[in-house]
């Protein structure tokens, strides 16, 4: 009789600790539904994958390049192409060689492309890399003013902007992205 009494103790206590168990994922997912809410707040559409949808329009923004350029939305002409890139993120460092290289030989050149590096005084061998083939904007964290402007939460991203500030297309790889200035 004491066996089973202890049995259902312990079968009671792993049932309260999955009830608390429970109500904290509940709580957690409360938060997150708020977080994303309040992102989507911004005016724009940002799915699942991190990534803008085609079709949104660039938030409104200021920034300063590196070469002390203002950059704003209003100032993106042509068919801007917008990377997003991160020095501690490794599939930023294995897709910026292929993005050198495609902006080596973009129409248009230096001028409609920018690059953004969200990582503040890490990104110094980046932002070298980058300077030669693009405009370039050094953001402290992943949620600056340009990367929140685009709704990015995703790096790599690579965004081709009309002139008005609109997204043609958005994708985490630029040789995916179909670039129609470069035939």
């Amino acid at each position: 009789m004491a066996v089973m009494w202890a049995a259902l103790l312990l079968v009671g206590a792993i049932c309260l600790l999955d009830l608390f168990l429970t109500l904290g994922v509940v709580r957690r997912l409360r938060e997150h539904t708020a977080h994303l809410e309040k992102l989507m707040q911004g005016g724009g559409a940002m799915p699942a994958t991190g990534l803008p949808e085609a079709g949104a329009v660039v938030g409104a923004f200021e920034a300063r390049t590196l070469d002390g350029e203002e950059i704003s939305r209003d100032v993106l002409s042509g068919e801007t192409l917008v990377a997003f890139f991160s020095p501690g993120c490794k599939p930023c460092l294995e897709k910026l060689p292929g993005f050198l290289e495609h902006a080596r030989h973009r129409i248009g050149g230096r001028s409609l492309i920018l690059a953004i590096v969200a990582g503040g005084d890490s990104s110094e061998e980046m932002v070298q890399a980058l300077r030669p083939v693009s405009r370039v904007v050094v953001e402290d964290g992943y949620d600056g003013p340009v990367a929140r402007a685009f709704h990015v939460s995703e790096y790599p991203a690579f965004c081709l902007v009309d002139s008005e500030g609109t997204i043609v297309a958005a994708e985490g790889d630029v040789t995916r992205l179909a670039l129609p200035a470069d035939r």
